[in-house]
């Protein structure tokens, strides 16, 4: 645990505790599904697009600005398209962010769904698009209700995101591209990730 928290301390201020577990983000995502089968029997709008917002910050590590000023033709759902760009990253760097098939069905369901004509993937009742901070307030509304720790916030997501995809993948290479690192440096702080499995592979010697 001390080797995780010095990985994690290295180069940014990010401590373990504010990873989610996989039993966390499977009851995060179960209350969403059950209050989104509730609020399409009453026509709500709200819990759709949070479900939206949530698992595309699980399934594309997303920063928080990113996913609030993100559009809908910067979104590849055309057949054979899994991939969307990031105008207005850290540092304005333009990157494309492939994600899987079955999150991009969801985009597609939230967006035949959705009776907002604004441009931007996240719309708002009073401006055309979700600032960062109405963002955070959904990430945080849900993961209350899931029965998660408060010290987690939709940045979290990314972290998640990182983790998940360097254990399937091995590959810092990949995950510094999908995130858009700078430098490779930031995405070794995710190493810990492959620690419980290799120190279970030694065991098993």
């Amino acid at each position: 645990l001390r080797r995780r928290r010095a990985l994690m301390n290295a180069k940014w201020n990010v401590t373990f505790d504010k990873f989610m577990s996989e039993d966390e983000v499977k009851a995060l995502r179960k209350t969403l599904e059950a209050a989104v089968i509730i609020a399409k029997s009453k026509a709500h709008q709200g819990p759709v697009r949070d479900q939206c917002i949530i698992e595309l910050a699980l399934g594309s590590g997303l920063r928080v600005s990113e996913l609030a000023a993100l559009k809908i033709e910067d979104i590849d759902l055309k057949r054979g398209g899994n991939t969307l760009i990031v105008r207005h990253g850290k540092g304005d760097k333009l990157r494309q962010v492939k994600f899987s098939s079955s999150l991009k069905t969801l985009i597609q369901e939230y967006l035949d769904y959705r009776t907002s004509d604004s441009p931007y993937l996240f719309a708002s009742e009073r401006q055309d698009h979700m600032f960062p901070t109405a963002i955070q307030k959904v990430f945080k509304k849900w993961a209350k209700r899931s029965g998660l720790p408060a010290r987690y916030s939709i940045h979290s997501c990314r972290h998640y995101y990182a983790t998940a995809l360097l254990k399937v993948s091995r590959n810092l290479r990949l995950v510094q591209q999908q995130l858009g690192h700078g430098s490779p440096q930031t995405t070794t702080a995710y190493a810990f990730a492959l620690d419980e499995e290799i120190t279970e592979a030694v065991e098993k010697l």
